[in-house]
């Protein structure tokens, strides 16, 4: 089995190289094969895996001693259990799929074997970070897949935008990874080890164990454990774009659609959820971070849906739904229901994979228009892809029986039994965000499937500033995807259907993550509650059809069809009349232009400081200038004494030997008459 895990990683890594390294001499067939070949091989393996940890077998073990550094030791190793499996199967199938789905999506890119290399390479870096046994292998592939995405986000690296929007994923990361590094130094300086399990079994020892951050100050003192697991969520905040470390991920849209599907459903953006849930024994003992954690959760799931509503790009809109439901995912943890928020990062990665390649398969029928509001009336060009698309919508609005509905419900059922201070506030925000889920997501589908079809209209024909004909001219119709574009989505249709019904009893209700999950049941009992009130998934169906949160989402889809189908001009009315909010909103918030004014500015303004005083001022005026204005004045006192007349230079050397002797005397004069 050990030979089964190593397969897992490298056999994407072995892809990603051989369509890397020879992108330029190879075929493209050549190395779409391999590097599909690669994450198949991972996926099957996976599948063995898991039924191997199924029947009981899990593994904790050394695979390779990387460093000895006095006391301490770093290695790569494997954690194999039921987390990890779960882990492993979403991320080699959604990549999987989105191998396959490149192939029709970026064949005529010219950076087709280059971009294959880059997503084989990510697959590795999410499998490492994922069946990690010790922090510096977490670390390593939390910093690779932070890299890959910065590679795959600015693909396109002759568009401004593209390039801008990669150094903005890529800062963004550094800040929450400087917390995350802080973080995993505590534990290595409190613990003596990195490794998860020894950390893990003396976690308790140190519940009552205090940091301090000013020596002496008891004011800047405060629980390690609380301040340890802050400075990990921190770096979760970076990689799951929690408020406000969230201004990187809308912008990573830049990229090419199968990345952005890759980065938002299995990838990335999940990584923190995981990180986590797998540190619960760590975040168990701070009800502190479990706070923390909650509220920011709260506040990325309400008001980043808020964004979902105004935005008109198909990509952006999908982009902000993912935002929310890693909100739903962060509340989920701060409610200390591990397994709910790991439960809905896998329903969620079926089902926003499949929105985010059938807004790429929309895209290819559009001939690359992204505007929402050239499309309309698409369902009868684009059958499949509309099927689809409805079937991805109705998950992620929690529609009954679907995949999004028991995982959906279940985080807010466990809200409500949480007494985590913010909880209250984490209730009232994931149930608003039921409406709101419902009302953008079905804005988006009634824009682009039904209604008047308004492509060919509003659009001329011409190219962008990248030379790139976008967008359908008057006479040209939609059309469907071919197989192999279509083939992925119908595959991910699936379970977003039915992986929910099937699953949620083991992985919620039963002993599917046993020791892989630690929760202090005693001090948080909402998975115990949640527990009580499970009466099987067909009864959770049946029930929430009378419940609060359906009658919300089916409010939320009437609307959006009585404002966009119905009177398409109460919008307009409505922008008009709530100006402010609408400008707050268009402008997200405004975080990015205080940070852009705060941050990048004062940067600038330092920089500018540090070059004029510093390096203008004193280096270059102060101690070079200053050295040479010295060299140059001694240089022109001695040249006052050599003006080339041999008597002049006979007189100075005998007048120094005069000087010279008068010295010497006096000198013996003093030293005779000390002496007597």
């Amino acid at each position: 089995m050990e030979n089964l895990y190593l397969l897992v990683p490298l056999a994407p890594l072995f892809g990603a190289l051989i369509a890397g390294l020879l992108c330029r001499v190879i075929p493209k067939v050549l190395a779409h094969s391999v590097a599909i070949a690669g994450v198949g091989i991972a996926f099957v393996a996976s599948v063995f895996i898991y039924q191997d940890v199924a029947a009981g077998n899990t593994f904790n073990g050394t695979v390779y001693q990387w460093l000895t550094s006095g006391d301490y030791s770093f290695q790569v190793g494997f954690l194999i259990d039921s987390l990890t499996v779960t882990m492993m199967l979403v991320v080699t199938f959604v990549s999987l799929m989105v191998h396959i789905y490149t192939i029709g999506y970026m064949q005529d890119d010219p950076g087709y074997n280059r971009f294959f290399s880059y997503i084989s390479l990510f697959t590795f870096s999410m499998l490492m970070l994922v069946m990690a046994n010790n922090f510096m292998q977490l670390f390593f592939g939390w910093e690779a897949v932070g890299l890959v995405s910065y590679l795959l986000i600015g693909f396109w690296y002759t568009r401004p935008t593209a390039i801008f929007a990669n150094l903005k994923a890529f800062l963004a990361n550094r800040v929450g990874d400087f917390g995350f590094i802080l973080g995993i130094g505590l534990v290595l300086a409190n613990f003596g080890t990195l490794d998860y399990q020894p950390v893990f079994d003396h976690a308790r020892d140190f519940a009552d164990a205090t940091v301090s951050l000013i020596p002496g100050c008891d004011a800047t003192t405060f629980s390690l454990m609380s301040v340890t697991c802050i400075l990990l969520f921190v770096g979760a905040m970076g990689k799951s774009a929690q408020v406000p470390l969230h201004v990187w991920l809308p912008d990573s849209m830049e990229g090419p659609t199968p990345i952005s599907a890759l980065i938002h459903a299995a990838t990335m953006v999940t990584a923190g959820i995981f990180m986590v849930s797998r540190m619960s024994p760590l975040f168990e003992l701070s009800d502190t971070a479990l706070s923390f954690v909650i509220v920011i959760g709260s506040i990325t799931a309400l008001f980043m849906g808020f964004l979902g509503i105004i935005q008109n790009d198909i990509k952006r809109v999908v982009a902000y739904s993912t935002l929310s439901q890693l909100g739903y995912m962060t509340v989920a943890l701060g409610a200390s229901a591990y397994s709910v928020a790991i439960f809905h990062l896998m329903t969620h990665a079926f089902f926003k994979a499949l929105l985010f390649l059938a807004a790429g398969s929309v895209i290819i029928g559009m001939h690359h228009d992204q505007d929402i509001r050239n499309m309309g009336g698409l369902r009868k060009y684009m059958p499949i892809t509309w099927l689809t698309f409805l079937i991805g919508s109705l998950a992620l609005i929690g529609t009954p029986f679907f995949s999004g509905f028991y995982s959906k419900d279940s985080i807010i059922e466990a809200v409500s039994f949480s007494h985590i201070p913010g909880s209250g506030f984490a209730y009232f925000s994931v149930m608003a965000g039921v409406f709101i889920t419902a009302f953008y997501s079905f804005r988006l589908y009634f824009l682009v499937f039904h209604g008047e079809e308004r492509f060919g209209k509003a659009h001329k024909e011409g190219h962008d500033s990248h030379g790139e004909h976008h967008g359908l001219v008057h006479g040209q119709k939609p059309h469907e995807t071919p197989w192999v574009v279509w083939l992925p989505l119908v595959l991910l249709a699936i379970p977003s259907v039915f992986i929910g019904y099937i699953t949620i009893e083991p992985m919620l209700f039963g002993d599917f993550f046993g020791s892989a999950i630690f929760i202090d049941t005693e001090a948080h009992p909402v998975m115990e509650e949640l527990t009580q009130d499970y009466h099987g998934a067909f009864a959770m169906a049946l029930h929430a059809l009378t419940s609060p949160v359906f009658w919300l989402a089916v409010a939320g889809v009437v609307s959006s069809w009585f404002l966009y189908l119905k009177q398409p001009q109460i919008p307009a009315k409505i922008k008009a009349a709530c100006g402010p909010i609408h400008t707050l909103l268009e402008n997200k918030y405004y975080f990015d232009k205080f940070y852009e004014t705060v941050f990048a500015g004062g940067a600038r303004l330092i920089g500018r400081g540090l070059w004029k005083g510093g390096d203008a001022g004193i280096i270059d005026g102060l101690i070079v200038g200053g050295s040479v204005r010295v060299v140059s004045g001694i240089a022109a006192l001695a040249r006052l004494f050599q003006s080339g007349h041999i008597y002049q230079y006979a007189f100075t050397m005998i007048f120094g030997v005069c000087a010279f002797l008068t010295l010497w005397l006096l000198w013996l004069m003093g030293f005779f008459a000390r002496l007597n």
